[in-house]
């Protein structure tokens, strides 16, 4: 089977090189900097339009551009995956800037780089179903599977309600505690040693995914603003 990998940054080269253990994957970047992964075979955008799929790894704020550039040369009967880390807006432009004959799964790959090394790594996968042949959605369901990841669907809607409390969280606290510049000490408790990889992991990643899981999921401005509230909490205490 041919798969396509549009974006080989950080999470898509990361993510093609895993493609590429089950499938013949052929990977293009906007920018001719991006090194290739190993198994990968880079190509044209006229190549992606020919794969039996295509996953799009670009910025959540590049999704736009990307889809009416794609929408040029996607046959009919295309398939294809995103894999942005908020779900209705992608979707929302997927069905707008597709064409009707071309079939859209929305993913949400729960891990990157980095939690994916972590010993006994759970890879929890969003699957979001929104305009394919039942057959066809089955099938990558179970594809998915077979890659090892826990598939969990769910409609966009509660995928981006519920990470706003999970992942917008967790990256908003990391970044956060980055602006205090913290830094490692031999008579660090276990609990500092474990806020100091909540900030890693995070700050790891671009600050454009940062921005974009704030600014493109519609529940996490909500969670701002408790956060905020709580702080004064215990500060009015103090």
């Amino acid at each position: 089977m041919q798969v396509g990998v549009y974006g080989l940054g950080r999470f898509g080269a990361f993510w093609a090189e895993m493609l590429a253990t089950r499938y013949e994957v052929t990977a293009a970047n906007r920018s001719s900097t991006r090194d290739t992964p190993e198994g990968v075979r880079r190509g044209s955008l006229e190549d992606l339009a020919e794969c039996d799929a295509l996953f799009l790894c670009v910025a959540i704020s590049a999704m736009g551009p990307v889809l009416e550039e794609l929408a040029m040369v996607l046959p009919a009967g295309a398939l294809v995956f995103d894999t942005c880390s908020v779900k209705m807006y992608p979707v929302q432009l997927m069905e707008r800037l597709l064409p009707a004959e071309v079939e859209i799964i929305g993913t949400h790959p729960m891990f990157g780089p980095d939690s994916a090394r972590e010993p006994n790594a759970r890879l929890p996968m969003v699957y979001s179903p929104v305009r394919v042949d039942a057959e066809r959605e089955a099938f990558w369901h179970h594809e998915f599977e077979a890659l090892g990841l826990e598939v969990h669907s769910m409609s966009a809607e509660e995928h981006d309600r519920v990470a706003a409390s999970t992942q917008g969280i967790t990256h908003l606290i990391g970044r956060v505690l980055g602006e205090l510049q913290l830094e490692s000490s031999p008579i660090a408790t276990l609990g500092y040693t474990r806020i100091l990889q909540l900030v890693e992991q995070p700050c790891n990643d671009p600050e454009q995914l940062f921005l974009d899981l704030q600014r493109h999921n519609p529940y996490t401005a909500d969670v701002r603003r408790r956060l905020r509230d709580a702080f004064d909490r215990i500060a009015d205490k103090i």
